[in-house]
């Protein structure tokens, strides 16, 4: 997949500090983008500049710290046309057993928060006619799994979002994706295996072969880097075709 000959853009990425985030920071740098990269986790300003990137610390379970995101980009960069919404966080427990509090924490940051972002963004982009709107989904947007309502939830919810904004945005140069990935190698999936090993009384090992890749064609986790190639080529003049997609990147589950 090709990104030669690209426009220099104005970017804004969520949930930057480790993983697919820090990935999609990285490499939007290098192909000559301006990036915000938006973390609640301080660490992230390192990271960030490491990469070439500014940086804005936000909660974004807050409604105004979404769109004070925004106006930081517009603000420093003079607009935005790409935003990658990929901040997210994980709980695994049983229905039964699955903490109130941690259910509209999970709703709020990663299907509120893409909501509120896109929302604040859409005028910046429908001004200059352009616009790119990337929802890092997951696999977990096309199937479930035990133990991740409130995840599943969510991100189920945000391939609806994404569809229509790919229909709102359609005539005004807008498009917007879902990308699904099976489980990525990021400090968020290492959490996970610890946590489904409680959940299911198995050792961590057998998570990752008899649960994770359990369904996988293609037995391995997935690099942050291989993700954001296909974000890169979705925020891309050559994708000017492609919307309302849900583009899975899952080592083969779902073709069973």
């Amino acid at each position: 997949m090709t990104t030669s000959a690209v426009t220099p853009r104005i970017a804004l990425v969520t949930g930057t500090t480790s993983g697919i985030g820090a990935a999609v920071v990285k490499h939007f740098c290098e192909l000559g983008h301006q990036v915000l990269a938006v973390d609640f986790n301080p660490d992230g300003k390192a990271v960030a500049e490491a990469a070439g990137a500014a940086f804005y610390q936000a909660d974004l379970t807050d409604p105004d710290a979404c769109r004070g995101a925004v106006e930081e980009a517009v603000s420093r960069f003079g607009g935005l046309d790409i935003l990658v919404n990929n901040a997210g966080i994980q709980h695994v427990a049983a229905i039964e057993d699955f903490p109130e509090a941690k259910w509209r924490q999970i709703i709020d940051l990663m299907l509120t928060a893409p909501f509120l972002l896109t929302q604040a963004a859409w005028p910046h982009m429908r001004k200059k006619g352009w616009g790119r709107v990337v929802n890092i989904a997951s696999i977990h947007a096309q199937v479930a799994s035990p133990g991740k309502a409130a995840y599943v939830s969510a991100k189920h919810g945000m391939i609806g979002l994404t569809k229509t904004a790919a229909l709102e945005g359609g005539e005004q140069g807008i498009t917007a994706n879902a990308i699904c990935p099976a489980y990525v190698k990021t400090p968020l999936v290492d959490n996970q295996i610890a946590d489904q090993a409680k959940l299911h009384g198995m050792g961590e090992q057998e998570v990752i072969e008899n649960i994770m890749l359990k369904n996988a064609a293609v037995k391995r986790l997935i690099e942050p880097a291989e993700v954001a190639q296909l974000v890169a080529y979705l925020t891309s003049d050559a994708a000017g075709a492609v919307t309302g997609a849900s583009w899975n990147i899952d080592l083969g589950w779902t073709a069973h």
